[in-house]
């Protein structure tokens, strides 16, 4: 009998990079690109500079794309949809020079998440389950369930906190590149803390202790 082939060895570094990789080139890109503070030319220079890095973020996010498959052999639904609207919103804003597109991305994502997870569990599906592509060893049905919840809620969360962030950083006071910072550094850790504290409940529907590792390693994100 022939034998099962053999899985694509996971790595947490790879995972990481793959995930939130293409979000520090968009930020490293907007900082380099960004024009001084006191140029007289600071806002057509921004805009420049929104351009080329949303272009940057666009080639990064297929190379992610491309390195998900090379390296890990698949890529999760999850990461399929955000890079989908990440090429459209980006082309968007290159196309027409308005940041409002990229900004207004992540919000799109979030809800399209939690859109998604909470008419799975209006049906009895876990649709998490799907959209990581991962089956957390042990982990019961019920388990999936909660967790599939406690994420929607989180990412409607993180929809209003985009909103609000985008709103006082680009409209009020048109300081594009710290709501970039935020997205990396508030957004990134705030998911990782989240993906923590989900971790007692994971335990008690089954989750192997083994497994914990893969849940920390690899959290929804947009």
């Amino acid at each position: 009998m022939a034998s099962a082939p053999a899985k694509k060895p996971k790595s947490t570094w790879l995972n990481l990079a793959i995930d939130f990789g293409p979000l520090l080139v968009f930020f490293l890109a907007y900082r380099h690109f960004s024009p001084a503070a006191d140029a007289k030319t600071a806002g057509f220079g921004s805009a420049i500079a929104v351009t080329k890095s949303t272009a940057a973020f666009m080639v990064a996010t297929v190379i992610a794309l491309v390195v998900s498959k090379w390296k890990l052999g698949k890529i999760a639904p999850m990461l399929w949809l955000s890079a989908v609207l990440i090429v459209g919103f980006g082309t968007l804003t290159v196309l027409l020079g308005d940041p409002f597109w990229i900004q207004v991305k992540p919000t799109a994502i979030y809800l399209l998440f939690a859109a998604t997870l909470f008419i799975g569990l209006s049906r009895g599906k876990p649709m998490l389950r799907y959209l990581l592509e991962a089956a957390f060893e042990g982990l019961d049905h019920e388990g999936w369930l909660k967790l599939s919840r406690n994420w929607g809620f989180f990412f409607l969360v993180l929809a209003v906190l985009n909103e609000v962030l985008r709103q006082f950083y680009n409209v009020a006071h048109g300081n594009f590149g710290t709501w970039i910072a935020l997205k990396l550094w508030l957004f990134m850790p705030l998911s990782f803390l989240f993906t923590f504290t989900q971790l007692p409940m994971l335990l008690r529907h089954g989750l192997m202790q083994e497994a914990e590792g893969e849940v920390l390693s690899d959290p929804p994100h947009e």
